[in-house]
């Protein structure tokens, strides 16, 4: 006797059965708890650069397209926009989940510091649990004062 003989014999009880598992399988798989856009906090760092007088094509073309492509080469970068107005160019690097955000910080700090000229002051902030702080301020020599928010 095989497994697939009763089966096999009585074809009504096997319609039912499987009518059974299906309908249970249709009422457990409502009650699953999953959720149509989980509440992720993707590791993201926003660099501000500040050029006082520089119009928005100085700004795209001497600060931002530097930056974009020397951020362009680091580890676990998933997403990059830019955006370039009069005196000031707004950079947002958004990594993989599995980056350390501290990490990432480093690599960004080390290129932001390597690249801004002067007479340029360069903003780092860091979205870490849902709250932006500012991480790194440097080359402020057009600024006064600096001050560290941490929230």
């Amino acid at each position: 006797m095989s497994i697939s003989e009763p089966f096999i014999r009585r074809p009504i009880g096997t319609s039912l059965l499987m009518l059974g598992v299906l309908v249970f399988g249709i009422g457990a798989y409502n009650l699953l708890p999953v959720a149509a856009l989980p509440k992720v906090d993707f590791p993201t760092i926003a660099v501000q650069v500040t050029y006082p007088g520089a119009s928005p094509d100085t700004m795209a073309s001497a600060v931002a397209t530097p930056l974009e492509q020397q951020f362009a080469a680091l580890p676990g970068l998933a997403e990059m926009t830019s955006m370039s107005g009069i005196g000031a160019t707004a950079i947002t690097l958004q990594f993989d989940l599995e980056r350390n955000i501290d990490g990432a910080a480093q690599d960004v700090q080390k290129i932001g510091g390597a690249q801004v000229s002067d007479a340029i002051s360069l903003a780092l902030l860091v979205n870490q649990q849902r709250k932006f702080h500012t991480k790194f301020l440097g080359k402020l020599a057009s600024v006064s004062s600096v001050v560290l928010r941490y929230t």
